[in-house]
């Protein structure tokens, strides 16, 4: 036997393309179980209108979808194909439409797909039925198309059969059974099948499947409306199933593809149509009603719009009538991610769920090379790993909300800083009283209320040369911006700022096995004298960046770990020794902590404490435990900023005491607070990453410019052997450009251009205006030849290029004698 017993549950395009992906790999005791028929169980697959749009703001989800289009395309069933490739067509009917569409197409060159925005002459050769009065302009994606998904299903089921895969069609699952921590079998109405490994890829219901071990799923289904028409004039005829590209509406929350001589309608512009998982027929009940359990009687009074912006649109379709419609279930989750990963308390129990058949064959992919090789190498899953979720975001009714609002704003023109709106405020840190006091403009992150920016510092805007986002203030880089912005980090060069950093996840790691574990798992020693903080990096077992923390070593079995996220915790506890000699807990809703920072932050400091806080009493990376007046406080010398000064953490009932202090210490030396904006511009002009958006999984060190923090003479550490063999010939480079056009900025993932070609070369992660360096920063990917200092390159903003400069790093103080001062 090759590889462990594995059981995956639910048949439809997930669960059967992962079935194929797994045997393909050389499993072979896998079995593959689902309560319905086979091809067709009555899942979300079974009644799934099939169009693929690839283009995504997702670089992963991009990539997910591209590689379902590619395997479908060489997928067939008695010839007939699983793949209609005719191509997609996204119309635009106003300017913010037809401008969001050149965001949309810079998304697809720079994530390696080929996309062309088109006028309305072309749109109306590529869809003959618009209203060429109507359509302002086009996104054409030549390799779009229309899957067929049950035909899908049935192919790849029928190759994992042929390998030995073990199918089991109208079984119910009634338990996932578990000894201690660990699955060990399926029960079954027609038996118990034992498993080492369990997949969910259940769909709509993977709530009910999770809930057998205890697991949380945050998904909810949704309703969504599907009506096909009768006979069409403008499609009269046509002896195909379809010819012409799938065509989607979005400022009215339509797509369409034909179907012969027949169209197929989808509709987002209605009413949320949440659907409880208990709600939910049997397969055995929905045959006898709406003929399965996906499917939802149509209500025609919420497609009424719907048929009219059609008619508008496609006027032919006047012509014809609706003959038939369903409200389809599809699953949403609270961030229109997938939820792809192990459990963190069952072993053995892994889930892919919320997968649209758009990303399918992707995701069954992805999941086969996590499941035999312990890692992804083929797609960057950070942001779908089912372990990134904060406790609040899976309280039910949070996990309603969030599906039914991502339901609603489907099609909405999204900026990258747009926050929801609800429900908020849903965390605060102690410091929020005095934030709103001073005027906080609060944007949202991981439920966080976080100041962007205080109207209380619109004075230091006078005088100061502070340029509007590309020269114009309704320019898309000019939302969720203000010239005060610019003032506070100028200021904060200038003087001295507080800045709240409670939203950043802090651990404790504790226990005698602690300083071992921690040098096992970190690229830099770590274990080094009480009070000494180290700049290091996880690393998968692939050499891949898991994410870049900070380990300050607060007593000889305690540690204060900086991470970036729930994840951070998931894959620490997950490497934990098993004789209980190390814990690690998340200390973040019981902390909080402010940045002291700005040449003056020593005058604030200091008259606060007897101990010594000069340059040689704490040294730059040391830290000690204080008292700052009445306020126990752990004080690290670190900066994200550039500039001298403290992270001062403290508990949460004290936060409030330790702001106060501060102010009332800083008074005399123009101490003000500063917002997230100035933050994110002077953490570029000091090339500082940020994991999640500068740097991946998909990402070793030395690419990414953080190798300084690999002590490669260090014996022994997670990933070592294959970080070391990827540093020999790097492809690509983690690069900072300068944008040379006065004022000039963009906002991120746009793409980057060596030549007039539509082809990219990279793609933009972090972008701001450097408010000290006088130029707009973006940090982009690109081939490693390009990455040289002086090499010129284009970066497509919207259906504009500007002109960049690959620059010497970092712009700012590169011998860190602010910092070290």
């Amino acid at each position: 036997m090759v590889g462990p017993q594995v059981v995956i549950i639910g048949a439809g395009v997930v669960g059967a393309a992962l079935a194929d992906e797994l045997s393909a790999k050389g499993w072979d005791d896998i079995t593959l179980v689902d309560q319905g028929p086979l091809p067709e169980p009555g899942g979300s697959s079974s009644h799934a209108p099939g169009l693929v749009f690839q283009t995504n703001s997702s670089k992963t989800m991009t990539e997910l979808a591209t590689y379902t289009v590619e395997k479908l395309c060489s997928l067939d069933v008695a010839g007939e194909p699983c793949f209609l490739q005719v191509g997609g067509l996204e119309v635009a009917t106003s300017e913010a439409r037809l401008a969001e569409l050149h965001r949309r197409a810079g998304w697809a060159r720079a994530w390696g797909v080929a996309a062309e925005v088109v006028g309305p002459d072309r749109c109306l050769e590529l869809a003959p039925m618009l209203d060429r009065d109507r359509v302002l302009g086009g996104l054409h994606v030549p390799t779009d198309g229309l899957a067929k998904a049950v035909r899908a299903v049935q192919a790849q089921v029928e190759r994992a059969a042929a390998r030995g895969v073990r199918v089991l069609e109208r079984t119910e699952v009634l338990d996932v059974r578990t000894d201690g921590d660990r699955v060990t079998s399926v029960l079954t109405g027609a038996g118990e099948l034992p498993a080492e490994i369990v997949v969910c890829c259940a769909g709509i219901w993977g709530q009910n499947v999770a809930g057998m071990v205890g697991m949380t799923l945050p998904l909810t289904p949704l309703a969504h409306q599907l009506a096909w028409t009768g006979q069409v004039p403008g499609l009269a005829g046509q002896a195909e199933e379809a010819v012409r590209p799938i065509l989607r509406h979005q400022d009215a929350g339509l797509y369409y593809r034909e179907r012969f001589d027949t169209l197929g309608i989808g509709y987002y512009g209605h009413r949320p149509m949440p659907v409880g998982v208990a709600d939910i027929l049997s397969v055995d009940d929905a045959r006898k009603l709406t003929g399965m359990p996906s499917v939802q009687p149509f209500t025609d009074e919420d497609f009424a719009e719907a048929w009219r912006e059609t008619n508008a649109l496609l006027p032919s379709t006047a012509g014809a009538k609706i003959e038939e419609g369903i409200n389809g279930l599809f699953s949403f989750t609270t961030d229109d991610m997938p939820l792809l990963g192990e459990s963190a308390r069952v072993k053995g129990f892994w889930v892919a769920e919320a997968v649209w058949v758009t990303h399918s064959a992707g995701v069954g992919r992805a999941m086969a090379e996590w499941l035999v090789d312990g890692h992804c190498s083929s797609f960057d899953l950070h942001a779908c790993d089912v372990n990134r979720f904060e406790q609040h975001q899976l309280a039910p009714d949070y996990v309603v909300d969030r599906g039914c609002q991502n339901f609603v704003e489907i099609y909405d023109i999204k900026h990258p800083l747009q926050p929801m709106e609800e429900p908020r405020p849903l965390r605060t840190s102690p410091f929020y009283q005095r934030q709103r006091e001073l005027g906080a403009f609060f944007l949202e992150a991981n439920g966080w209320e976080r100041p962007h920016w205080y109207e209380a510092n619109a004075g230091l805007v006078e005088g100061r040369d502070i340029p509007v986002p590309n020269n114009h203030p309704d320019d898309w880089a000019a939302r969720y911006w203000s010239p005060i912005v610019g003032a506070e980090a100028q200021y904060t060069r200038e003087a001295v700022a507080i800045y709240d950093m409670s939203a950043l996840k802090h651990l404790e790691v504790a226990g005698p096995g602690a300083a071992a574990f921690l040098n096992r798992m970190c690229t830099g020693s770590v274990d080094k004298s009480v009070g000494a903080v180290t700049y290091t990096l996880l690393l998968d077992v692939d050499g891949g960046i898991r994410s870049d923390v900070t380990v300050a070593r607060l007593e000889r079995d305690l540690f204060q770990v900086g991470a970036n996220g729930n994840l951070d915790l998931d894959w620490l506890t997950r490497w934990l020794p098993a004789d209980g000699s190390v814990s690690v807990r998340d200390v973040t809703p019981g902390t909080c902590c402010i940045g002291l920072w700005g040449p003056r932050a020593r005058d604030v400091l200091q008259p606060l404490t007897s101990d010594d806080f000069s340059a040689g009493g704490l040294k730059y990376f040391r830290g000690r435990r204080t008292y700052l007046g009445n306020v126990g406080v752990t004080a690290l010398r670190l900066s994200y900023v550039g500039e001298l000064g403290w992270e001062l953490y403290t508990t949460a009932d004290q936060g409030l005491k330790l702001w106060d202090t501060l102010w009332a210490a800083g008074a005399e030396h123009g101490l003000i607070a500063a917002g997230r904006g100035a933050f994110n511009s002077l953490r570029l002009e000091k090339g500082y990453r940020s994991f999640g958006t500068d740097m991946t999984f998909e990402h070793d060190p030395w690419e990414a410019g953080v190798g300084f923090a690999v002590k490669a003479d260090k014996p022994e550490f997670l990933g070592r052997d294959a970080a070391l063999r990827r540093r020999e010939q790097p492809t690509r480079r983690l690069s900072c450009l300068t944008l040379a056009r006065p004022g000039a900025t963009v906002v991120g993932s746009e793409p980057v251009y060596a030549g007039s070609g539509d082809a990219a070369v990279g793609y933009v992660t972090s972008a701001a205006y450097g408010y000290t360096t006088g130029a707009g920063i973006a940090y982009a990917w690109l081939p490693a030849e390009l990455s040289t200092p002086g090499t010129q390159v284009q970066i497509g903003y919207f259906d504009s290029r500007l002109t960049a400069t690959v620059a010497e790093e970092p712009l700012f103080d590169p011998k860190m004698t602010r910092l070290r001062g």
